[in-house]
């Protein structure tokens, strides 16, 4: 048995591509935040556990962090890319269970990393359209703050 989707194809690229944790549970909020509240459809998706905590340094991420940055380079160079998003969410289980972080250490260190896997990623791709953004829980939504990169 098959599937077909109901759901055109369009084969132009936006030329953007999204950082974010492969947590499931805010994954819908994620395309909805990138596709209609930053006009981005069909970006390229980069998703894993901590999304863009990878690309901060942290020693426990290192195997990660090579394979993102090797995605990466491959989406700028045969998608043309010319920005990347990067997304963390309040109570990551990366920065929870990996790091062992607690609040409010926690958020600070996400916000730490979002500056330092921005800078990371400029530093290897050479873009200058990196943004970093902040998710979190709002009265059973999900609310979506600019981090300044």
């Amino acid at each position: 048995m098959g599937f077909t989707s109901g759901i055109e194809y369009n084969p132009a690229r936006i030329h953007a591509a999204a950082i974010y944790c492969s947590d499931g549970r805010v994954g819908e909020h994620f395309d909805d935040f990138l596709q209609n509240g930053l006009g981005l459809p069909r970006y390229d998706r980069v998703a894993l556990p901590g999304g863009p905590a990878c690309l901060a340094g942290h020693q426990q991420a290192h195997l990660e962090e090579q394979g993102v940055v090797d995605e990466l380079k491959f989406l700028v160079e045969v998608h043309s890319l010319s920005r990347v998003v990067l997304i963390a969410h309040d109570a990551c289980a990366f920065y929870t269970n990996r790091l062992s972080l607690t609040p409010p250490r926690l958020e600070l260190m996400q916000r730490a990393d979002l500056v330092r896997a921005a800078a990371f990623v400029h530093r290897v791709t050479g873009l200058d359209r990196i943004e970093a953004y902040f998710a979190r829980r709002t009265e059973g939504k999900i609310s979506f703050e600019r981090v300044e990169a």
